[in-house]
């Protein structure tokens, strides 16, 4: 396992181990003239992280955490499936960029013709490598905070400093300026928890005094850390929704005044007849090559997990023949029904509408 230390680019994952893109596919990918099968594939490269969220299943699972880092022959053997997708998230349970071949993944990924994006802690960044992030083509960085000061952050988010991130995001800023790096965003992943409703109002402020182009605004899923359930918005808690839907709608118009984007969700009394995280045309792949519908459904632990949803791996099997196969194809079709999947139906995605709808 590598160490804690940060990113260093590697040079593991050559060019060589994948098909080059040919000219006319390229084209028909440029034009838009082939629908690609998937909108999204995530790809937890690290499951390491050194930090100690207190609502993470990483800390709350403790010993039962398996860290480990994918290995590059298993990413190589992704490239049929970044084919047939339109973005790859490089992230899953851990931090990314502690990944030596991150960089790498990056030109892989965009040598297949993605988009790709990547969520940090925001603890790693060097000049070195923020110059690297941004020639790598990479089009989104998003940095996880979970208040908008230090006093808010960093009592939820121990080892994730708040002005270590702010740090992180200038500093990534300056170098994309300076580089012209148009095509790179950087946005804040945002998560809400229900005690922290009224620092939702500073978010606006603080992206433009970042720069940043949007923030994402996520809530807690109780299935995943049962003892963080009152900070969690259920279905049926509609004053506790309602509240904290004013604040969010508020900041989403200042936010678009200013010029920047603002996504949140929020759960519906009833489920909306669709998945919000998109599984029915996205693959989760775990740092071990095992194929899920969603990160929800696969947690790194030891544990015996009832809701681990596992459909095959990119090692033994085709990836994409596993994700067109007949039994992850019936888990798929069931998501818009009125009885998913068990691991799904009490799961907060089928409740969510965001801002727009």
């Amino acid at each position: 396992m590598a160490g804690e230390e940060g990113c260093v680019r590697g040079s593991s994952l050559t060019a060589g181990r994948v098909r080059s893109v040919g000219f006319w596919q390229g084209l028909r990918d440029a034009c838009g003239l082939r629908r690609r099968a998937l909108d999204v594939v995530q790809v937890e490269v690290s499951s390491v992280c050194p930090g100690r969220c207190g609502y993470c299943p990483r800390t709350v699972c403790g010993a039962h955490w398996k860290s480990r880092l994918m290995q590059p022959e298993t990413f190589a053997r992704l490239w049929p499936l970044f084919r047939e997708s339109g973005r790859v998230h490089l992230q899953g349970w851990g931090e990314p960029l502690l990944h030596p071949d991150f960089l790498d993944m990056v030109a892989v990924a965009r040598q297949a013709g993605c988009s790709v994006s990547t969520t940090t802690s925001g603890r790693h960044m060097t000049r070195d490598l923020a110059e690297g992030l941004v020639e790598s083509g990479l089009d989104v960085v998003a940095f996880s905070l979970a208040g908008t000061t230090a006093a808010t952050n960093d009592s939820l988010r121990a080892g994730t400093p708040f002005e270590e991130v702010l740090a992180s995001i200038r500093l990534l800023q300056e170098v994309r300026r300076k580089r012209c790096g148009v095509h790179l965003e950087i946005h804040i992943a945002y998560l809400l928890l229900a005690s922290r409703v009224g620092d939702i109002p500073l978010l606006p402020g603080l992206m433009e005094e970042l720069g940043v182009h949007a923030t994402v605004v996520s809530t807690l899923d109780s299935n995943l850390v049962p003892g963080w359930r009152e900070e969690c918005f259920a279905p049926d808690e509609r004053e506790k929704v309602l509240q904290a839907r004013r604040e969010l709608e508020a900041a989403a118009a200042q936010a678009r005044g200013l010029g920047r984007d603002f996504h949140h969700s929020l759960p519906e009394p009833e489920p909306t007849g669709r998945c919000f995280e998109g599984a029915g045309r996205s693959v989760f792949i775990d740092a071990e090559g095992r194929m899920a519908p969603c990160v929800h459904l696969n947690l790194p632990t030891t544990l015996d997990d009832p809701r681990r949803r596992v459909f095959g791996s990119c090692l033994t099997d085709e990836p994409l023949a596993v994700w067109q196969s007949a039994p992850f194809a019936t888990f798929r079709a069931a998501l818009g029904t009125a009885e998913p999947d068990p691991a799904c139906r009490a799961c907060l995605k089928r409740f969510a509408l965001g801002n727009g709808g």
